[in-house]
């Protein structure tokens, strides 16, 4: 199936749709060894294409939706030889996970050769809301829990109103369970607000991004997204 050229370094993630064809009109990039500067070049998965001296793949987009477990990577490879959450999904094709999960947290994540969407859903303008189940040392009061829903400033970060509910307290053990809904991406958020309030989080799990729920998948199991699901994460993104 030929494309346009525009589109395929798109989705390879090399740059967006417009940067693209400004790379294009500027020379910067080859098909089978000759300069193309034609916005309506069309290509296909035998032609080589080459952008700023980089070599892109043309290959069939897929995005997998994957229940990663504790203690994976979210990662396409390891200098110390831990086990990635790429390694967990038999598909040959190169494929990059789409945003991150830490080390101990499990649940939704997306893994991705479709460097489009990955750019999409990464884009801080693009934020998704990412829904989380928690459990913390200690007890959640209703002071902190209004903290959070109205915004944390700490002396390091900044961090969005966040919607915390189904909060439920475990007196003999000393523990709460919630729900907490983030509007944002930034590096182990909820751990941070936790700690700011001197609780250890014990369980993170993720279960749901945007529409996208993990519903009954099992842990270190994965699905492939369908091209409807694909289609509407990508208008969705484009709204935002």
């Amino acid at each position: 199936m030929r494309q346009r050229l525009q589109k395929v370094i798109a989705q390879a993630g090399i740059a967006s749709r417009r940067k693209a064809e400004e790379l294009i009109l500027e020379g910067k990039v080859k098909v089978n060894g000759i300069v193309v500067k034609e916005l309506g070049t069309q290509v296909e998965a035998t032609d080589f294409i080459n952008v700023n001296g980089k070599t892109i793949s043309f290959e069939d987009k897929v995005t997998y939706l994957i229940n990663k477990p504790a203690r994976v990577l979210s990662s396409s490879s390891d200098d110390r030889n831990r086990i990635c959450v790429v390694d967990l999904i038999k598909d040959k094709r190169r494929l990059f996970p789409v945003g991150r999960l830490d080390y101990q947290s499990t649940g939704l994540l997306l893994v991705s050769n479709d460097g489009e969407l990955t750019n999409l859903l990464t884009h801080p303008k693009h934020e998704f809301s990412k829904q989380y189940h928690v459990k913390i040392r200690g007890t959640l009061t209703d002071s902190q829990k209004v903290l959070i829903e109205k915004g944390i400033k700490t002396k390091e970060e900044n961090y969005l109103p966040a919607q915390v509910y189904n909060v439920k307290i475990d007196s003999d053990k000393k523990q709460t369970h919630f729900d907490i809904t983030l509007h944002e991406g930034k590096n182990r958020e909820i751990r941070k607000m936790m700690e700011f309030f001197h609780h250890e989080v014990i369980k993170l799990h993720r279960f749901a991004f945007g529409p996208l729920e993990i519903g009954k998948l099992a842990s270190g199991s994965y699905r492939k997204l369908t091209e409807e699901e694909t289609r509407m994460l990508k208008l969705l993104a484009k709204k935002k």
